[in-house]
């Protein structure tokens, strides 16, 4: 790819972009959010269509403008999203949309041979007779891995392969990629996690706001020097902390269940106690429960049995404004569905729970004086960068986002914090951030459940580690004598004294 340009209404994403992948190589895409990494590659998947430069494949010239053209010319891509019909097997899935060997009639026995040929040649072990509700995660991910080399791809794209992946399932994935890559194939690899790139990739190319800053060997960087040239700045990837006195239970639950949308059981006995001064992570593959819980214990969710409570007092039917006032804060998964009111101001997402009471109202009327005085302090203390605090909310980047809501949680001084996944899909500064400042609560007694699928996250910030598997807790493990290795059976719903 040479000189690649892409503008949407207002923003430059790609300026004269050079991007090139070797035969047999792993090449990693790095970058902050809106560096223009996925916008590079859905360019050159068809998805996308560029302003200016040129694309060439085996040292021609191409028209790209589907992803039929990309397919047809060796280019297959694995999005993070996976596109799998849920109700089809794995070789109904594989076979979708591309023309039968016996015209009208269905070739799935010679699919289902290839696909087992695949498998035995990557080491991409799946049923394809599988439907694929009924499989894993990480399996899901193999079938789009075979969907793409079925369809003949010379060139693979992985946007963010291992986001959603238990450690071992990245082991695995990373045996597979070294297999392809032996075998010729060209690998771009999208990641954010500085230490997955230098495990599996051979040169690394470095974004930062549309720029290329530059493209190097893996063998010659180290996470400090990668990061820098993300940010491009020094970035303190090691947080510091410091021992803290640990005190009274602040959250507790007592076999707590809950059901889901279609009334099926989804959390089951839950038990569990967050105290002063603690950071009690709570790990998982995504969908085992997680959310559900923080609904709970946030009051978005009802309980269909046991007890929680808050500094000893039962909370179980309160409301969710009567928990806040009680000192409960929940920085919510979904930040733009939960989290904020996009239409609303910056300021006015900052007074959300308490334009109601002084100093903000004066019964009736909102104190705008008072209103912008304090959201201006808030932005200037916790960094969110804003051209203004009556901005559209929507404006913003999405770890500003993210930062907005940390400061209208935290500015209240909470006894209990529920941190759903608060840095996921936010770029590596303001991910050093957030780390800092739920560090600072917890020097300052904070009783904080850290909900995340990132084991890297956990095993820095946390005091102890439970672990949820298809609803239910499967241990709490102390920080200091657990391992990402432990930890990844336990998400898999392995206990390790069974193995």
């Amino acid at each position: 790819m040479r000189g690649i340009v892409k503008r949407f209404p207002g923003v430059l994403a790609l300026d004269r972009v050079d991007f090139h992948v070797a035969q047999g190589e792993v090449h990693a895409l790095l970058g902050e959010n809106g560096a223009g990494k996925t916008t590079l590659m859905k360019i050159l998947y068809g998805l996308y269509q560029a302003d200016q430069g040129t694309i060439q494949v085996d040292g021609r010239p191409v028209a790209i403008r589907s992803p039929t053209d990309a397919i047809r010319l060796g280019i297959g891509m694995v999005h993070q999203h996976f596109m799998l019909v849920d109700t089809l097997t794995v070789a109904e899935n594989v076979a979708l949309g591309l023309p039968s060997s016996r015209g009208p009639l269905l070739d799935l026995d010679r699919v289902t041979a290839r696909i087992q040929e695949l498998s035995q040649l990557y080491g991409l072990e799946v049923d394809p007779r599988a439907p694929v509700w009924a499989l894993s995660v990480g399996e899901r991910q193999r079938v789009e891995i075979v969907k793409a080399l079925y369809r003949g791809a010379d060139l693979l794209i992985l946007d963010e392969p291992t986001a959603v992946l238990t450690p071992q399932e990245v082991e695995e994935l990373f045996q597979t990629l070294g297999q392809m890559r032996q075998e010729g194939h060209g690998i771009v690899f999208i990641s954010h996690k500085l230490h997955e790139v230098l495990t599996i990739s051979d040169r690394i190319t470095v974004l930062r706001e549309g720029r290329r800053v530059g493209t190097v060997p893996t063998q010659e960087m180290t996470r400090t020097e990668l990061a820098r040239m993300m940010v491009g700045r020094d970035v303190l990837l090691e947080q510091n902390r410091p021992p803290v006195a640990i005190g009274e239970p602040r959250l507790r639950l007592e076999h707590v269940s809950a059901a889901g949308v279609s009334g099926q059981a989804v959390l089951h006995q839950v038990s569990l106690t967050v105290r002063a001064g603690e950071i009690l992570g709570l790990a998982g593959v995504s969908g085992n429960g997680q959310r559900e819980l923080a609904e709970v214990i946030a009051g978005l969710r009802p309980a269909t049995a046991g007890r929680i409570l808050l500094d000893e007092q039962e909370i179980t039917g309160w409301s969710p404004a009567r928990r806040t006032e009680a000192g409960l804060a929940y920085i919510p998964e979904e930040r733009m569905h939960d989290g904020v009111i996009r239409e609303f101001s910056v300021a006015e997402n900052l007074i959300l729970h308490d334009h109601v009471r002084p100093p903000f109202s004066r019964g009736p009327f909102l104190d705008f004086r008072r209103i912008a005085a304090h959201s201006w302090e808030l932005v200037r203390r916790f960094r969110v960068k804003t051209p203004d605090i009556r901005t559209p909310t929507k404006s913003l980047s999405g770890g500003n986002i993210q930062k907005l809501i940390l400061a209208r949680e935290l500015s209240r001084a909470p006894k209990v914090l529920v941190a759903a996944q608060p840095t996921r899909g936010v770029d590596i500064g303001a991910m050093e951030y957030i780390h800092q400042r739920l560090l600072e609560q917890r020097a300052q007694g904070t009783a904080t459940l850290l909900i995340s699928e990132d084991l890297d996250e956990l095993l820095a910030l946390s005091d102890r580690i439970a672990v949820i598997y298809e609803g239910r807790i499967m241990d709490v493990v102390e920080r200091d004598r657990t391992s990402a290795q432990e930890l990844g059976l336990l998400m898999a719903g392995i206990h390790p004294a069974r193995t």
